[in-house]
């Protein structure tokens, strides 16, 4: 095999491993699932399995003999190098924004031979934002302070693309820069910014956190507390922009908790 092109677009792809979820989820979102020939343990989708998301087996993957693996996030760096050294052609995508989410799906679209259909989806979900932003509040004063805690054991604020859906879905984010990794905060700091809303989405949970959580910390917040499937908010693939017009209609009294 030839070391990827800068330009990660290739053609004639007909065999995939996804080594991430959230790009798996892209793949299937944009039509291409029939391509996917491997993923990881941690992926939804019922294909051959190469090992987990830190740790391939590079034996398996090899026996797959794909045209194109996918990478994604700071944290697969290695591995993405270590495919490289092999002679795979790589698809590395790792957006710390929301509009860098969205670009991401066109340049996956472009690495598997796809590209209008990673341009159509990506350009489906920026209708869909944009759909959402029209039916939220432009003033400051009438948004809602909103706290999302990506992590519980310490306490994470999420960073990365969430400050951006929070926007998006018409609230207010006062406890991290977007574009920033998620940070440690303390119950002072959250205290203080007297958040209305608590959306709880811990990274590897789903839906399974218990509200309760938060009294049994001793945090006196005057807030409402939201669960959320942790894809929704956590995965930057198709599922944030669903995870945005959830957080929309939660936050401005269109659903229940």
């Amino acid at each position: 095999m030839n070391a990827a092109p800068a330009s990660d677009q290739y053609d004639d792809v007909e065999r995939i491993v996804s080594l991430a979820p959230s790009t798996t989820a892209t793949l299937a979102a944009m039509g291409s699932a029939d391509r996917v020939v491997g993923v990881t343990a941690h992926c939804d989708l019922d294909r051959p399995v190469v090992g987990g998301w830190l740790n391939p087996d590079y034996d398996r993957l090899a026996d797959l003999d794909p045209d194109v693996v996918c990478t994604a996030d700071g944290l697969q760096h290695e591995i993405r190098d270590e495919l490289r050294e092999r002679g795979y052609e790589v698809c590395h995508v790792e957006p710390d924004r929301l509009d860098a989410v969205l670009g991401s799906i066109e340049r996956i679209g472009r690495a598997v031979g796809r590209p209008a259909a990673g341009d159509a989806l990506a350009a489906d979900l920026r209708d869909r934002i944009d759909a959402v932003r029209d039916e939220t509040p432009d003033a400051a004063a009438d948004r809602p302070i909103v706290y999302c805690e990506e992590w519980g054991e310490p306490p994470m604020a999420a960073g990365n693309w969430v400050p951006d859906a929070i926007e998006a879905a018409g609230g207010r984010y006062p406890f991290c820069e977007a574009g920033e990794r998620s940070q440690e905060v303390s119950v002072e700091g959250v205290t203080a910014a007297d958040p209305d809303h608590v959306v709880l989405h811990h990274c590897g949970h789903g839906d399974r956190i218990d509200p309760a959580l938060l009294d049994d910390r001793g945090w006196d917040l005057d807030a409402t507390v939201h669960v959320l499937d942790d894809d929704l908010l956590n995965q930057p693939s198709p599922a944030l922009v669903d995870g945005i017009e959830t957080l929309a209609a939660r936050l401005h009294g269109e659903d229940g908790d």
